[in-house]
């Protein structure tokens, strides 16, 4: 292994380190013969005409002199008149006179006679000749100032931006380092990405001990693609290798190297390689590289002069030219593999993709337990339970959740976080903060208790549907009421019948509606856009029509542009079929939810009414209610009795449009 700080090695040519003394040098001998021609320019131009004693005293018997006469100790300076004296091109107005006028006993008197006779403008002060005015010191004085400028503010502006004066700052690399004893973040802060983690392995032994590696000829792969949704653990996983191989860690985003000037991006790549090197062996981190790495010539803009193809070149140049002796690991992360360029992920560059999942279950639990474990939490918190009930939860979303967990229940002055704290932290992360104060008139109150019974009632009696965990007409985030389900397990697969049993809880709300309250709204508006995008996914995307057959016919986003311009991919009688099948799927769940109700309206009712009495209903307690039996337990208005606190009171009060109903089933996966 190398060591970290190494001696400055000989250039091509043998000699020593190469220095920029010389450079300096003449950088100087210009900015002082530029200085000296300026101000020679300047001298020249500003310089007063010489007159003789007799011009001198024509100018002013005929009032031809205007601004003010300087009387020196052995010359007069003055100003001629533009309107009264034509020179030619190029001579100055200014003039002075070598006319030693105190040996001349009448020059005041005549001068005070010519003054009144014509009414001179001008005005007459005497000056002194003091050694400060002398040429040669203005021009040292002025020299003095540049130099103190270069030193205080050109020169430190260059070292703030790492050196390279006070433009090259900007070629310069805007990295962030984590040395050896700052990169404390290992294997055991990861959690919920095993799989992850076993790739990265031999990445760890081989920053550790390179020579174990080449004693066989193996070459571990340059660069490393991690490829994730947002908030899955990627910069957190990169770190951890860092940590665990302990070496410096480079961080930079990929929109920090584009900048306003063309090819400082390639000017900061290869500055950001430079020092790697020099630090090997290192880590090399580029976050969000799909923003200088997506796939060239697919923009309307592109171009071999691109800022950002440019950047990218460099990037592929710099990686090319890693030897296999050369410690260095470049680690890039992205949620948008599919848009990167083929010459980036290409075998010799980042030649390995590992995936960083959202966590399933056990996974959720073993990210909880590392966030739990750094506040105090009381001996209710089922950490199990709470993982079931935060599907499609990234590891970002449940440091959130804990994390909003402890401040509620400082904000409520308890010794302890509670389960209840954990589970309204979950849904307000997810849905938002329940707005209990909201005024809403007793109307729409009704309407959204049935609204929400109908989901329930559905969510229950349905088959092959996620078993229900409460439902509430408490005003969440934009939503009216919202319908929570407790998945036993983290689904990966959607089968026709699930996903016909999820169109038919989607239209519970609606349908309840129409049947108690003889009406509809437009709270079942976020339903409708849900099942919409289901049904049309299992008609285009999974193959689940059987009139339609084993075709995809939705466009992939990477042809989106040149398939609109190239027409769509089926022709207009497939695309009546697409339509058709989309709606069989969603009458047929209409209907067999619709017969579902209308066969349990007391039920439905029953559960409308609690909500309206308690607000919030338990699985377990719409299942009593479903049973016949009575629930015991003290309503919002007993609670607040208690408190001494009055409910607001709707006084008609209408709020229009009333919010969705929240949705009750998470995220479709992307089809594969």
């Amino acid at each position: 292994m190398p060591p970290m700080n190494q001696p400055p090695q000989p250039n091509k040519n043998g000699s020593g380190p190469s220095t920029r003394f010389s450079r300096s040098i003449l950088g100087w001998i210009v900015f002082g013969a530029l200085a000296i021609l300026l101000l020679s320019i300047y001298a020249r131009s500003t310089a007063p005409r010489e007159i003789s004693t007799t011009q001198f005293w024509n100018y002013v018997e005929n009032g031809q002199i205007t601004g003010r006469l300087v009387t020196k100790e052995a010359s007069i300076e003055g100003e001629l008149d533009p309107a009264k004296v034509q020179l030619k091109q190029g001579e100055s107005h200014r003039f002075v006179v070598n006319y030693n006028y105190q040996a001349d006993q009448a020059f005041q008197s005549r001068l005070h006679d010519a003054l009144a006779k014509h009414d001179f403008p001008a005005q007459v002060y005497q000056e002194t000749t003091t050694w400060w005015r002398s040429p040669l010191l203005q021009f040292v004085f002025m020299i003095l100032i540049f130099a103190a400028l270069y030193v205080f503010l050109f020169r430190r502006m260059g070292a703030a931006g790492g050196g390279g004066g006070f433009l090259g700052s900007f070629g310069r690399s805007r990295h962030r380092v984590l040395t050896r004893e700052k990169t404390r973040v290992t294997f055991s802060d990861v959690a919920g990405i095993n799989e992850a983690k076993e790739e990265v392995t031999e990445i760890i032994e081989f920053l550790r001990d390179s020579r174990r590696f080449q004693r066989l000829g193996g070459r571990v792969p340059r660069g490393v693609l991690l490829v994730g949704e947002p908030g899955c653990g990627k910069t957190l996983l990169a770190k951890a290798i860092a940590g665990e191989a302990q070496v410096p860690f480079f961080s930079i985003s990929g929109s920090d190297f584009v900048e306003m000037f063309v090819g400082v991006g390639a000017s900061r790549v290869r500055d950001l390689f430079k020092q790697a090197k020099d630090s090997a062996p290192c880590i090399i981190f580029l976050d969000e590289i799909d923003a200088v790495g997506r796939r060239r010539g697919m923009g309307f803009s592109g171009g071999g002069h691109d800022e950002r193809e440019q950047t990218l070149n460099a990037i592929l140049v710099e990686m090319d030219g890693f030897d296999s002796s050369d410690q260095v690991i470049v680690i890039a992360a992205t949620n948008r593999a599919d848009v990167l360029d083929p010459a980036l992920t290409r075998p010799g560059r980042f030649d390995r993709q590992i995936v960083v999942p959202l966590p399933d279950v056990q996974g959720r639990v073993e990210i909880l337990k590392i966030y739990a474990a750094r506040v105090k939490c009381g001996p209710d918190v089922d950490l199990h339970r709470l993982a079931r009930g935060t599907p499609m939860f990234s590891g970002a979303d449940l440091a959130a959740l804990v994390n909003e967990a402890a401040i509620a229940a400082t904000m409520a002055n308890k010794e302890f976080i509670e389960q209840a704290d954990m589970e309204e932290a979950r849904d307000k992360v997810r849905w938002g903060r329940a707005r209990k104060n909201r005024v809403v008139d007793e109307k729409e109150k009704e309407i959204t208790a049935y609204h929400e019974a109908g989901h329930a009632l559905v969510q229950v009696l349905m088959p092959n549907t996620d078993p229900l965990h409460k439902v509430s007409i408490i005003p969440r985030g934009g939503f009216g009421g919202a319908t929570f389900s407790l998945p036993e397990k983290d689904r990966y697969l959607y089968t026709r019948e699930y996903c016909r049993s999820l169109l038919g809880v989607m239209f519970g709300g609606r349908l309840a509606e129409e049947i108690f309250c003889h009406d509809i709204s437009s709270g079942a508006s976020n339903d409708i856009s849900n099942a919409t995008e289901l049904a049309r996914k299992m008609v285009l995307d999974w193959g689940m029509s059987d009139k339609l057959g084993l075709i995809r016919y939705s466009t992939d986003e990477r042809r989106a542009i040149t398939a609109d311009m190239a027409g769509k991919e089926h022709s207009d009688r497939t695309a009546e079929y697409i339509d058709q099948e989309v709606k069989a799927f969603i009458d047929d769940a209409y209907g067999r939810t619709r017969a579902l109700l209308q066969q349990h309206q007391k039920q439905l009712k029953d559960i409308a009414d609690a909500l309206l009495k308690y607000e919030t209903l338990s699985a377990d307690e719409v299942n009593r209610i479903i049973e016949g039996k009575g629930l015991e337990k003290p309503t919002v208005d007993d609670l607040l009795g208690k408190e001494e606190i009055k409910p607001p009171k709707a006084d008609g009060v209408t709020i229009s449009p009333r919010p969705q109903p929240e949705p009750q089933t998470p995220p479709l996966p992307e089809a594969s």
